[in-house]
């Protein structure tokens, strides 16, 4: 198949990129390398290549047709990331993912009605008022079923939950709180624990999320709403005692707009089954350490 990813050199999305490479499809990416990184482009050669092309899906997207002029699949995971930096930039984050998605959903509109799996976030079961960064991405999913509703465009919403694994950022403001444990515990500093330590968090491994996108493009069951998460879900003072329960710790102030626990309630009729756990991958780091 013909496959156009946005966000193509993220963290989600390079893992994608090569699960697609590896089935033998064709893929074009998308993205502004704004958060992804250059590096990640993958050069290694598969059956096909991916291109990339530097583009900024909020100012451009007719540029999308000469890069790939019909797909079979739209993989729209670009997005601005994260709740915190999301308080200091939200005209940022309106832009990139409610305007960027808008953009997408009516080039595929325009250009045959091409399916979109939209990459939405866990993060709304906590408000969508709850932080800019939500409420975008809130907005990007109500965009998905307005087009859905009214212009019939195949569009299914993916909230992932808690992403972690190869190609994850450990540094700068936008990398999670595992990428954060390794970057510490990579530098021999202590583990830096928001608020009590007892919110919880769903960690689904990324390899688990691209087998439910992949799910998704084949099933094509269009007009839902699916959530990809482990179905297990971990306190970060449990995370923690993954490196060592006496590893040092410091804990620091409660951030806002932050859920006290997420867990997601899986629905296999797509048969995803996700069964990677995150214990076994902090074990794994630990020991390459």
């Amino acid at each position: 198949m013909n496959i156009l990813v946005t966000g193509g050199v993220g963290f989600i999305g390079t893992n994608l990129i090569k699960r697609l490479l590896e089935d033998g499809h064709t893929v074009v990416s998308l993205d502004n390398y704004s958060t992804g990184k250059r590096e990640n482009e993958l050069k290694k050669l598969y059956v096909n290549i991916c291109k990339y092309f530097d583009v900024d899906i909020s100012e451009v997207t007719e540029y999308a047709y000469f890069c790939m002029k019909k797909p079979d699949v739209i993989f729209h995971l670009a997005a601005l990331p994260r709740i915190q930096p999301s308080f200091e930039t939200p005209t940022e984050s309106f832009k990139t993912n409610v305007l960027g998605t808008m953009n997408i959903l009516e080039w595929a509109r325009k250009n045959g009605n091409i399916p979109v799996i939209y990459a939405g976030s866990s993060s709304t079961h906590g408000g969508v008022y709850s932080n800019p960064y939500t409420h975008t991405k809130w907005q990007g999913e109500e965009l998905c079923k307005m087009y859905n509703k009214i212009y019939d465009l195949p569009v299914t919403i993916c909230r992932f939950y808690n992403v972690y694994g190869p190609y994850q950022l450990v540094e700068g403001e936008y990398c999670t709180v595992l990428g954060i444990f390794e970057r510490q515990y990579k530098s021999k500093k202590p583990l830096t624990i928001t608020w009590d330590g007892e919110q919880k968090r769903d960690f689904t491994h990324v390899q688990d999320i691209v087998d439910g996108l992949i799910l998704t493009s084949e099933s094509k069951s269009w007009g839902l709403t699916i959530e990809l998460g482990r179905g297990v879900n971990y306190s970060i003072n449990e995370l923690a005692d993954m490196f060592g329960k006496d590893y040092p710790r410091e804990y620091i102030d409660k951030r806002p707009g932050e859920m006290r626990s997420t867990l997601c309630d899986i629905d296999h009729h797509l048969g995803y089954h996700p069964f990677r756990d995150i214990k076994d991958y902090i074990k794994s780091y630990i020991l390459r350490k």
